[in-house]
């Protein structure tokens, strides 16, 4: 009779993590799209709570969902890209068993989330473009169907390059935000397996995730802020990031952490979510290391 076999032991596949992304985001757009409506408010300031409110009196329950479509086609880009990357040339590096360096988790994580980043751009801008109209005048609302609508007639209106703007500022968020959620997860993992105490199971994928949640919002929120203006600026508003950035910090540094109380918890959840759906999914899909 053959020995069972070890599911722990089971490699993930290029496309895992875009799966397992896409569910997750799911489960988090309301709070990503709460997120996005504190960024860009100008004058007034409220709160979470208070904007959640808003919303659901303005447009309903579903009106947190508004934009879904966008969310999920951008990590089936953004995030299917960079997991895929990092987690195809983690296997080439550690073929002969030896233990990856951190440094290289992180090198790897960056160039990773720099090519998800590009990659996601433009399902990126109408998921922000999505979620924020419900805050302007009807009128002035872009109305797009769904994602595949909204890149369109970006494409038809705005020209090919306009759905790569903001490229750059997202390009550099996801590399921060890549290296603290899969380089920051895998050595935080891999520190709790060594201690002898964790096994590779629920508990340290949650402990795991929610550290590397933790440390991809500090080093993302200052270029997600800036993203966001970014990419809901109208034409010519800003001559670059560097325009942004001086107009944000008119009010003081605190304006780069605009939104930080929903950026984590988006961003926590999120992570936690996707790697617990990613491990879940490595454990009965993966590859048998042995085949």
């Amino acid at each position: 009779m053959a020995a069972p076999v070890d599911k722990t032991k089971r490699t993930g596949r290029w496309y895992f993590g875009g799966m397992a992304s896409a569910g997750a985001a799911c489960c988090t757009h309301p709070l990503d799209l709460l997120k996005v409506h504190l960024q860009t408010q100008q004058s007034e300031k409220i709160g979470l709570l208070k904007m959640g409110v808003r919303v659901v009196k303005s447009d309903g329950i579903f009106g947190l969902y508004n934009g879904l479509t966008a969310s999920i086609l951008r990590q089936l880009t953004y995030s299917m890209t960079r997991f895929a990357i990092y987690e195809t040339v983690k296997k080439e590096l550690i073929k002969d068993g030896q233990a990856m360096p951190f440094y290289q988790k992180i090198l790897l994580a960056g160039v990773a989330g720099a090519t998800g980043g590009l990659v996601g751009t433009p399902a990126d801008m109408v998921n922000v473009r999505m979620q924020n109209d419900i805050k302007l005048p009807p009128e002035q609302r872009r109305n797009y169907k769904h994602a595949v609508d909204g890149l369109y007639r970006v494409f038809r209106d705005e020209g090919f390059l306009r759905l790569f703007s903001g490229a750059s500022t997202a390009s550099s968020r996801a590399v921060l935000v890549t290296i603290g959620q899969l380089a920051c997860y895998d050595q935080i993992k891999t520190v709790l397996l060594g201690t002898g105490v964790f096994s590779d199971n629920l508990v340290t994928h949650f402990s795991s995730s929610i550290l590397a949640g933790t440390i991809a919002t500090f080093l993302t929120q200052p270029l997600d802020v800036m993203k966001t203006r970014l990419m809901n600026a109208a034409p010519g508003a800003y001559s670059g990031l560097v325009s942004c950035a001086v107009d944000i910090g008119k009010n003081g540094p605190l304006g780069f952490y605009k939104g930080f109380i929903p950026a984590f918890i988006r961003l926590g959840p999120q992570t936690v979510i996707t790697f617990i759906l990613f491990e879940q999914i490595r454990f009965h899909l993966g590859d048998d290391p042995k085949t």
